[in-house]
């Protein structure tokens, strides 16, 4: 690709990163797009990906990529299937993101995505291969004898991590202060998804009982 069109279309997800982390995926227009990112061309966004969903896959995949990567050295290093380490292998990557602009955006933009997270397992073009084998395991580990109340618990902890991600982020680009320094809050975040996948299932307790 001539270097002109990689700076452009370098610009345009730039631009998408941030109007999509700020306003909302659904609510910016490609035109608010191309003009953020100092093109005349109108048609810029279309040329290089298509559609706004065409650049929304392009952001998913520039960061998605490196993240699992990293995630399968932690996951490696850990050398356990333990839920915590598992878990720690699952965010460390994310919460290193935390440190750049960049990075921030993404985790806002994810956190968007929830909708679509339930289709984890049925999805392998959106979900990396080391994600969805750790997310396999902690469905495995969960305490819950049905299928389904393991499968609910996987898409909770998910959506409990990004939410908790996306709204870190928020408050590092807004300038609030934090509570918690990093390794706080990353370790507390272990906590609380190792909380929901190990917590005791109602159904076995009641079962126990009898």
């Amino acid at each position: 690709m001539p270097r002109d069109a990689t700076e452009t279309r370098s610009r345009l997800i730039g631009a998408a990163e941030r109007l999509f982390a700020e306003q909302g995926i659904w609510r910016v227009r490609v035109q608010e797009i191309v003009a953020a990112a100092n093109q005349r061309n109108s048609s810029a966004l279309s040329y290089h990906f298509g559609s706004r969903l065409g650049v929304l896959e392009a952001i998913l995949q520039e960061h998605g990529e490196p993240i699992d990567k990293e995630r399968g050295d932690v996951w490696a290093a850990r050398g356990t299937n333990r839920t915590p380490d598992l878990i720690e292998a699952l965010i460390q990557p994310l919460v290193a993101r935390l440190s750049t602009a960049g990075g921030r955006c993404y985790l806002r933009i994810v956190a968007q995505l929830s909708a679509g997270f339930s289709q984890w397992e049925f999805d392998p073009t959106h979900v990396p291969a080391n994600l969805n084998a750790i997310l396999r395991l902690l469905r495995d580990q969960a305490a819950a004898d049905a299928k389904t109340h393991r499968d609910e618990r996987v898409v909770g902890m998910i959506q409990l991590m990004t939410a908790s991600l996306a709204e870190r982020a928020r408050r590092i680009e807004a300038g609030e202060a934090l509570d918690t320094d990093a390794a706080d809050y990353a370790a507390n975040l272990v906590d609380m998804l190792t909380g929901i996948v190990e917590a005791p299932a109602r159904t076995m307790a009641a079962n126990a009982r009898r």
